[in-house]
């Protein structure tokens, strides 16, 4: 998967950011904790800031997962595909048009970085930068990230927050995330984030 990103925006430029669902393939283990994986770090080493959708959400926070859901229903399950070219083909094809029907809003992003010429993946070198969970607090005000539980705001509880993992400040950062007004977020709190010794890489 990571090699299709980096391919991906090889051809495109680097975004400021990449939406992903919360699958392992993207993430990373969910049972350890503090476990970041490659594409978090193919991420944090391009200077792209990794954002997780909250988990069985379909909402204006989870645009991959709307994606997703169009994919599947247009590309995967419309037409039987003999082979991997195949499914590619219609894949591309699809992708194709849904760049062409949302052409304005595309043009309207913030201008796209070059991709380095000389960038190499070193897996022993820790992520830096920021990771940002979207999730859904408990009834208590808490949610659960990279294997911890954190208390968000007691008087805030079944409501959205965007999480900032800071890996250079070693803190975690939460903001109130309302439908009304998404520019909107107010700081509600942090903490310190206290990494766990990594395991060796082999």
């Amino acid at each position: 998967m990571s090699e299709a990103l980096v391919a991906h925006w090889r051809a495109m430029g680097l975004p400021g950011y990449a939406q992903f669902d919360n699958a392992m393939i993207f993430h990373g283990s969910h049972g350890q904790p503090d476990v970041f994986g490659r594409v978090i770090r193919v991420c944090a080493s391009l200077g792209i800031v990794p954002v997780f959708v909250p988990p069985r959400e379909m909402g204006f926070q989870a645009a991959i997962e709307s994606f997703n859901g169009r994919w599947q229903a247009k590309v995967w399950a419309r037409v039987w595909s003999a082979s991997l070219d195949d499914l590619r083909g219609r894949s591309d094809a699809y992708i194709t048009a849904s760049r062409a029907r949302h052409a304005v809003r595309i043009e309207a992003a913030p201008e796209r970085r070059p991709f380095p010429a000389d960038w190499a993946l070193d897996l022993h070198q820790p992520p830096v930068g920021l990771v940002v969970y979207l999730r859904r607090t408990s009834d208590a005000g808490t949610i659960r990230v990279l294997g911890h539980t954190f208390l968000v705001d007691p008087l805030w509880p079944h409501r959205l927050v965007r999480t900032e993992v800071d890996l250079d400040r070693q803190q975690v950062r939460f903001f109130a995330l309302r439908r009304r007004d998404p520019t909107d977020q107010p700081l509600l709190g942090a903490v310190p984030y206290v990494r766990l010794p990594a395991r060796p890489r082999r």
